[in-house]
């Protein structure tokens, strides 16, 4: 009997270990498609906005559009660290925080900079519409310092490994076969 139990514990770490190389060969396929996708709409946009900026140095209209154009290369700079989460997803299968804190961070920094442009109108048409941007202004003010403060616990928490490269980031590796989760720094 006690060989039956080992056959069937055998059998059972076998079929995991197939199943959970199932999900990453399915996992990679969605990092690779996701990494096409970004990184052809980064280069779409890149070029995008290098024609609109050689138009608007040409025709001398750019001063006026330099908000859109700064606008512009946050949503590029959003993707493309983006692109750099996926990638090292796909290439380590690890999970990084300060990737998604800095994306949330250019998002809240390009909102305020389109509220800051909107602004004006703003304070001219006055009431409610006033209120709810003064209000905005102040919880992506308050949401963009938050960030910062996380992204300075963040490289404080984890400067890298030891003897290492003091900026490099320390990744969180998931572990499949316990389940859980741990810092890569031992």
């Amino acid at each position: 009997m006690p060989s039956t139990g080992k056959a069937a514990a055998i059998f059972r770490s076998v079929a995991r270990e197939r199943i959970a190389r199932g999900f990453s060969l399915v996992e990679d396929v969605v990092y690779v498609g996701l990494g096409l996708l970004l990184a052809g709409a980064a280069l779409v946009l890149l070029v995008s906005l290098v024609v609109f900026f050689g138009r608007g140095l040409m025709i001398g209209t750019l001063s006026g559009n330099i908000v859109s154009v700064l606008d512009q290369v946050l949503l590029i700079l959003l993707i493309v660290e983006l692109l750099y989460t996926v990638q090292l997803s796909f290439r380590e299968h690890v999970l990084i925080p300060e990737p998604f804190v800095l994306v949330a961070l250019i998002a809240s920094v390009r909102r305020l900079l389109v509220l800051a442009t909107e602004l004006p109108k703003v304070v001219e048409t006055g009431g409610v519409q006033f209120q709810y941007a003064m209000i905005e202004l102040g919880v992506l003010t308050a949401m963009t310092l938050s960030l910062v403060g996380c992204l300075v616990m963040l490289r404080k928490r984890a400067p890298g490994p030891p003897g290492g490269n003091p900026g490099a980031r320390t990744p969180y590796r998931w572990k499949p076969a316990s389940g859980n989760c741990s810092s890569n720094m031992a």
